[in-house]
């Protein structure tokens, strides 16, 4: 039995529930610092605050991911696992930034630490089910444009969710100030509207798109059986275990394996940006002392970079709907590492740059390697993975993402103290580096079925 080949709008409908996690991802990434720092948080905190987010994302995607290839419900395989998460997922984006409700019963700073966690933990209970449902529903063929559609729609709800409070702000007259110890109208109202979105999209997937059954499932399986091996040396009867968890690590297929180092020193670098942008911008064009985090020209800086932000996931959309016609042609490892060596120059290029205006053009050049990260690596990986253990391994994947994160989040700082003398900037080159370091990695990765257009 083949998978049956869907239609542009049924690829759209497939990953659309993306949209959704994605902006609840940014208006997080944007703001969480900002609404802790309201609550309370000293400035020298934040950095471990910031650990929560991949912690989580280690404990939970393999879970999930193994729970999810092994539960079969009248619902489906993995839609409960990401219809859950997002109910989860909207109620901390809801009462994050109204933490201060609940000063009665405990500190603001408590409570908003609380839902920061429920957040990460239940964006990571969507995201991993959610790839994996991705790669079980589509065919090898269409699965290059899936993912890069994915990436599209993660670039919309980015951009959206980037900008949403400073649009409230500026163009609906929404109130952007607050008494001390509270948190913005227009913060407050952009994360109940993530929350909504966040609902609403997962449910235009859960009600768009059927799942394959166990015995379409098997069918599927036995005609890839050639490909993997270890499907016809498994016990159909044996039920699957948690401790298989770490037999499957060890099992890592070669191409994952290649692709873990590709992924590790591209999430190092993308995680310095997201930690250090501010600060570098703030001191090298802005002419800021590092001591300064509270000044007119600091926020300036701060709005600069959300600015920027947004522009790089913008100019993934496009980039995004271009891949999967360029890695016909070059291939997927080519597509990517040609994408992740202009993004590392991009990155040593801002400190070269004359002023903030011609930020731009490396956030273009990083903006192509987001796209890429975000797509390229799951399709290659999508095609070196046995069909029963889709979940827990694209779960396991995440290992690659969540601990160069965790590691840059623990020596970052100190780097930037010790080794860069306090210039937050040469964070950002350290991030060029990284990237390039994964280019060059790429070349080791086996993609067992690249096809290339001639």
């Amino acid at each position: 039995m083949q998978k049956r080949r869907l239609s542009a709008l049924e690829i759209v409908y497939l990953s659309f529930g993306f949209l959704g996690i994605q902006m609840g991802f940014a208006l997080q990434n944007a703001n969480a610092s900002r609404i802790l720092q309201n609550f309370g948080a000293d400035v020298h905190q934040l950095s471990w605050f910031w650990l929560i987010a991949p912690i989580m994302g280690l404990i939970v995607q393999p879970l999930v991911g193994h729970y999810s290839d092994n539960t079969w419900t009248r619902f489906g395989r993995r839609k409960p696992y990401f219809l859950v998460g997002a109910i989860l997922a909207s109620v901390g984006l809801v009462l994050l930034p109204q933490a201060d409700l609940f000063i009665a019963f405990l500190p603001a700073l408590w409570v908003g630490t609380g839902m920061l966690m429920i957040m990460d933990a239940s964006f990571n209970i969507s995201m991993e089910p959610f790839r994996a449902f991705v790669a079980d529903i589509l065919n090898d063929e269409q699965r290059t444009v899936g993912f890069t559609t994915q990436t599209v729609l993660i670039g919309i709800g980015a951009v959206v969710g980037s900008w949403l409070p400073y649009v409230l702000a500026e163009y609906f007259g929404v109130d952007n100030r607050a008494d001390e110890g509270s948190v913005p109208l227009n913060l407050i109202l952009s994360f109940v509207f993530g929350a909504a979105v966040l609902i609403i999209t997962i449910l235009v997937t859960v009600f768009t798109i059927r799942e394959y059954s166990p015995e379409e499932v098997n069918k599927i399986e036995k005609a890839k059986a050639n490909k993997f091996d270890e499907i016809e040396e498994e016990e159909e009867q044996e039920k699957a275990k948690l401790t298989d968890i770490f037999t499957d690590f060890v099992k890592m297929p070669a191409t994952m394996k290649q692709l873990s180092w590709v992924q590790f020193f591209s999430w190092f670098g993308l995680f310095g940006m997201w930690v250090f942008s501010t600060p570098a911008i703030a001191q090298h064009f802005y002419g800021l002392p590092h001591t300064d985090s509270s000044s007119e020209a600091f926020n300036d800086a701060g709005d600069w970079v959300g600015l920027l932000f947004g522009l790089y996931n913008l100019v993934s959309i496009p980039v995004a709907l271009s891949l999967g016609y360029i890695s016909k042609m070059v291939g997927r490892k080519r597509t990517h590492m040609i994408s992740l060596v202009i993004g590392g120059l991009s990155f040593i290029s801002i400190y070269f740059m004359p002023d903030k205006y011609w930020l731009i053009l490396p956030m273009i050049g990083i903006g192509i390697a987001w796209a890429s990260i975000l797509s390229m690596p799951y399709a290659i990986l999508a095609g070196a993975i046995n069909p029963k253990k889709m979940g827990v391994y694209m779960g396991i994947f995440n290992f690659f993402i969540v601990l160069p994160q965790i590691l840059n989040g623990i020596i970052g700082g100190p780097m930037v103290k010790y080794i860069y003398g306090d210039q937050a900037i040469f964070s950002l080159v350290a991030s060029g580096v990284s990237m390039i370091i994964a280019a060059l990695l790429v070349t080791r990765v086996k993609d067992v079925d690249d096809v290339v257009t001639t």
